[in-house]
């Protein structure tokens, strides 16, 4: 009975042993975490301070060596974006809303853009989003990810709200929620003594009101991004990394893949017409977009529906027409629209020459 009970007794100090090594490394985990770069202190033991603006590589619309700590008794809105996303570029309206709105009234916006492709590093190529968006807000290069590190983002788009003192008070990734932060600018901005004098008016754009349907996901052309993703081309031979290859199509096309036809290169981060070649994918949707990288000299890509030349109810922004033949003239790095339509399932084909290149396909 003695040695039950003390086999008993021993039981329960090892457990107890165990329960408080648990306690003593989560607290050491916690402890790790609040000294790390963003997080210092806490506002109310749960709002963080935010970390600095770090590694900076250029400054559009407001003065060099912009901190955020120069920015004490304001409200600060930071949004994470990259001017080629189009989840980013459905929330720059809400964005400039708010800076006409409040900014002279307390709130300072500031567009931190970390760029997903090599291309979208460059300053021109960013100020000349700016300017196509009409972006009036302060915008920083965050090339290298250094302050999307601090703030330990994971998102485009993501938005931190930021109170007077300095503290991380509202945070939101992806689309969406436009009345929610809305309330909260105007909460911080009451807060700090500043009142905004007007109640949210939100204007519900199309693309924000649309009901949840299949669509094909976005899909990556270059190989360092398709492949982690589970994304090569659909045929047989896949993606020929760092080489020039003869594609030829395969008798059944799946839904959700693309499809090449013709001399490609399989770059790191996009996939480069050799020859006069073609794109094919069956997707499901009612908006396509391509984003494309620098291109030596401008072209024409000819678009298609289902076999033939998209036509106007169907065409997207940036499809042009001559005589019955549509195509998208293809100058500059960015993303293009090719097709808008009604929601369905198309078989989209991408007629293009040489140097031609592409790094996604979003949709909506």
């Amino acid at each position: 009975m003695f040695f039950k009970e003390s086999k008993k007794t021993v039981l329960f100090i090892a457990i107890l042993l165990i329960i408080i090594t648990i306690i003593y490394f989560e607290k050491q985990k916690v402890a790790q975490e609040i000294k790390s770069p963003g997080v210092t202190e806490f506002k109310d033991g749960k709002y963080p301070r935010a970390p600095e603006l770090t590694g900076i590589a250029g400054y559009l619309n407001t003065k060099q060596d912009l901190k955020i700590a120069d920015l004490k008794g304001k409200v600060v809105l930071i949004d994470f974006w990259t001017y080629t996303c189009i989840n980013c570029i459905r929330t720059i309206p809400y964005l400039k809303d708010w800076h006409e709105k409040y900014s002279d009234k307390g709130l300072v916006i500031i567009g931190v853009h970390t760029p997903e492709f090599e291309f979208e590093k460059e300053f021109e190529n960013v100020k000349m989003a700016a300017e196509k968006y009409e972006i009036k807000y302060p915008i920083v290069q965050d090339n290298d990810y250094a302050t999307w590190t601090a703030f330990r983002n994971r998102y485009w788009p993501r938005k931190y709200l930021i109170d007077k003192d300095g503290f991380i008070r509202y945070d939101h990734a992806g689309e969406g929620a436009y009345a929610e932060t809305e309330n909260k600018i105007q909460e911080l901005l009451l807060e700090a003594g500043m009142d905004p004098e007007e109640k949210p008016r939100i204007e519900i754009l199309p693309f924000s009101n649309l009901k949840q349907r299949a669509i094909t996901p976005e899909l990556y052309a270059g190989y360092n991004f398709a492949l982690q993703r589970g994304q090569n081309i659909g045929n047989e031979d896949g993606l020929q990394t760092g080489k020039i290859f003869d594609y030829t199509l395969p008798e059944k096309i799946l839904p959700n893949k693309i499809y090449l036809e013709g001399k490609w290169k399989s770059n790191s981060d996009n996939l480069e017409v050799a020859e006069n070649a073609e794109m094919i994918l069956d997707f499901t949707s009612s908006e396509v977009n391509i984003v494309t990288g620098p291109i030596n000299k401008q072209q024409r890509v000819y678009v298609l529906i289902n076999e033939g030349f998209i036509q106007k109810e169907q065409a997207g922004s940036d499809i042009q027409f001559e005589s019955e033949k549509s195509f998208v003239l293809v100058n500059e790095p960015r993303l293009y629209n090719l097709v808008k339509g009604d929601y369905g399932s198309y078989k989209l084909t991408l007629k293009a020459e040489s140097g031609f290149n592409f790094n996604a396909f979003t949709f909506g």
